[in-house]
């Protein structure tokens, strides 16, 4: 498979700040590849860098095996979906698909086919001759992604684009552009800071902090093995306990857990002494007589599921989460309960 995107040490300067720290990152072609992270962590800087928006300090980004610097914005084959879909008001949907075509050359009947093309891929042919005023939101953000297909580029950035809808129509647009950029075969690149939407549409995630990456995998790979501190709190809910660590070897560790239970569990670091244990609250259950024993102290109702926090000898707390359907009893604060932990649950973290 073939590189779209080759970001090579990438550094990024505003005077004496440093936006972005040498990051590398290589997208394939035909990739859902999603940045995600914080507010100012600097991935909306590098998307930018990659559209020509902003220049690079230090480091190369290669399209297709192509430098890039020195091409204005308007000569990269990519194109960008904003958060802010900077419509033209003025113009029918129709002519607001066709605008870029316009630039680029292409006639009057070109125009039209090619943005009844793109208006067909979006399901909008019927409100071709509206303005953008006569439409919701999740419309107008679908004519934002026909304009900026209809000129065919090698790769689309998206900056946020669903961050202005109200929640179901993210999920529902969520499914639209994973289906969309299937169809097209165009690599996507897409900012967010929402992890539901980095994990439910994305071939591979980087997950970034302060100008650096922090690590670069599947959904899974992302949720199931966190690297570190920073990615295991920041994807989804964890049990982040600290434990004493007695060996490493093999990538598997014996830990103690608060209490004096002795554990085995895969490592992200050979370090020894007092780290962090990283356990998803899906993969501790309830059992009577259980290794571990703790104390509920909340139990909060959240429809399909039960949120238990329970605080293990030691002080330390545990977040547990139950499926509702099939639970009779429900343990109430101040009982004493026993936890299992799943086989393969825990991770040791590198800090």
């Amino acid at each position: 498979m073939s590189i779209a995107v080759d970001i090579r040490s990438a550094v990024k300067r505003y005077g004496t700040f440093t936006a972005l720290h040498g990051v590398s990152l290589a997208i394939d072609d035909n990739e859902f590849f999603t940045l995600l992270g914080p507010s100012g962590c600097g991935k909306t800087t590098l998307l930018r860098m990659i559209a020509g928006f902003e220049g690079i300090t230090d480091g190369e980004i290669l399209l297709f095996g192509q430098t890039i610097a020195g091409l204005e914005p308007n000569h990269r084959p990519v194109n960008t979906v904003f958060q802010q879909y900077a419509l033209f008001p003025h113009m029918t949907v129709q002519d607001n698909v066709a605008f870029g075509l316009k630039m680029k050359g292409l006639s009057a009947p070109e125009r039209r086919a090619r943005a009844g093309q793109m208006l067909e891929m979006v399901h909008l042919s019927a409100f071709a001759d509206r303005l953008p005023s006569q439409l919701s939101g999740g419309q107008q953000q679908r004519v934002a992604l026909a304009r900026a297909l209809a000129p065919a580029p090698k790769v689309l950035l998206l900056d946020e684009p669903l961050s202005a809808l109200d929640l179901k129509l993210r999920q529902a647009m969520r499914v639209e552009l994973k289906q969309l950029q299937e169809d097209t075969g165009i690599t996507f690149i897409f900012v967010t800071h929402d992890q539901e939407e980095a994990l439910t549409m994305s071939d591979r995630i980087a997950v970034m902090s302060a100008g650096r990456v922090q690590q670069v995998g599947t959904a899974r790979d992302i949720y199931e093995a966190p690297v570190n501190r920073f990615v295991a709190d920041f994807i989804g809910e964890t049990n982040l306990l600290e434990v004493d660590v007695q060996s490493v070897s093999n990538g598997v560790a014996q830990v103690t857990l608060p209490g004096g239970h002795r554990l085995a569990c895969s490592a992200a670091t050979d370090a020894l002494g007092r780290h962090h244990l990283s356990i998803r609250p899906e993969r501790v259950s309830l059992v009577a007589g259980g290794d571990v024993q703790a104390v509920v102290q909340r139990v909060v109702y959240l429809g399909s599921d039960l949120q238990l926090v329970a605080r293990l000898e030691g002080g330390q707390e545990v977040q547990i989460r139950l499926q509702n359907a099939a639970r009779t009893e429900v343990p109430s604060p101040g009982s004493h309960v026993g936890l299992m932990i799943e086989a393969g649950a825990a991770r040791l973290l590198a800090d």
